[in-house]
């Protein structure tokens, strides 16, 4: 299988050993899971805030998607990490600004105890072109 490293510096680089996504065989990115890192600066945007987390993550994923020559239409599933499922509706409102209704991905979506450097989401997505 022939694969191909996507890297921007408009989102977060890796902070382990990953890669910010792969394109298979030219057609399908997977995306990694990316938090509410500014790319810039490292730092964590919103701290205990939902909606600035969200906005971020989107931000970081749609900059990766932009570098693979996709958008959120070409996104196909994604897979969104909760710490808390209370934040569900407020991550929501956030993340349907992002795609059209009739063309929205297939999504799974979970609570878990822990995520990197305690934020309260991370998205990752699958994208076809």
């Amino acid at each position: 299988m022939s694969h191909t490293v996507i890297k921007t510096e408009n989102a977060p680089a890796p902070v382990g050993p990953y890669n910010q996504a792969i394109a298979a065989q030219g057609k399908m990115i997977f995306i990694a899971g990316q938090i509410p890192l500014d790319p810039k600066t490292g730092n964590i945007i919103g701290d205990s805030d939902i909606v600035a987390q969200t906005t971020q993550v989107m931000t970081n994923l749609e900059a990766i998607l932009t570098e693979a020559g996709a958008s959120w239409d070409h996104v196909v599933k994604t897979t969104v990490f909760l710490s808390n499922l209370e934040n569900f509706g407020a991550m929501n409102q956030v993340y349907a600004n992002y795609f059209t209704e009739g063309i929205a991905p297939a999504r799974a979506c979970v609570e878990v105890s822990r995520l990197p450097k305690d934020v309260l989401v991370e998205i990752d997505c699958i994208a076809v072109i």
